[in-house]
């Protein structure tokens, strides 16, 4: 029985790779949800130096990057005598995130082939499109920029079992993504939900503007 019945229940943060080929491969559920996101907004200005009537466009959406501490920890399931950690440690895990940096090692050998019999141009592999979910409100295509790995504790066979990984992110906009990408789509809808929540955020703070006695509009 849980120590605390009533208490709410926590949703749970993850990296998804959207990848049809092995759509196991990469969902990273987040065993603990970081205590701390920090988030920094660029906005996408039409430039220094332009003309007056250019000052207030904006050329996008803002460059947004992402930057989290995730922890990963196998105490509890050695405790529990789970087998796979007993075996793997952590490996699993770490694996999982490492592979939203990494092409697929069949596209890999498939260009090497290509290469080999003399193809003159092969495109590099596409990753798959990396989905931050933080919340039923905010779920973003997100490319992983920086990725550092602290592994803290071992098992007898050298299998980590605790580990702090730390990750950047880029916010990827319809300014990054083609309109047949479902990114594209996630985005616009992330920024319409932003809209109406800037709009119940703003309502209840116009009367607090200079006290009152200044009318904006």
């Amino acid at each position: 029985m849980a120590d605390f019945p009533n208490s709410p229940r926590v949703l749970k943060g993850a990296l998804v790779g959207l990848d049809p080929l092995n759509p196991v491969a990469s969902v990273v559920v987040f065993q603990y949800n970081p205590e701390t996101v920090t988030r920094t907004l660029q906005a996408q200005a039409a430039g220094e130096g332009g003309a007056r009537s250019e000052a207030m466009r904006l050329r996008g959406a803002p460059v947004e990057t992402i930057k989290m501490d995730v922890e990963i920890d196998a105490t509890d399931r050695l405790e529990e005598g789970d087998g796979l950690t007993s075996t793997l440690g952590i490996h699993p895990q770490l694996a999982a995130l490492e592979m939203l940096l990494y092409p697929k090692s069949a596209l890999v050998i498939a260009n090497t082939v290509l290469m080999a019999v003399g193809t003159l141009e092969v495109l590099p592999p596409v990753g798959p499109l990396t989905l931050l979910v933080w919340g039923l409100k905010r779920v973003l295509p997100v490319r992983l920029t920086e990725f550092s790995v602290t592994e803290e504790a071992y098992d007898p066979d050298l299998n980590p079992i605790r580990a702090r990984v730390s990750l950047g992110m880029r916010v990827l906009s319809y300014n990054d993504l083609s309109l047949t990408n479902p990114g594209y789509s996630l985005f616009v809808v992330h920024q319409i939900a932003k809209e109406a929540l800037a709009v119940v955020g703003s309502v209840g703070n116009l009367g607090q503007v200079a006290g009152g006695d200044v009318k904006i509009f």
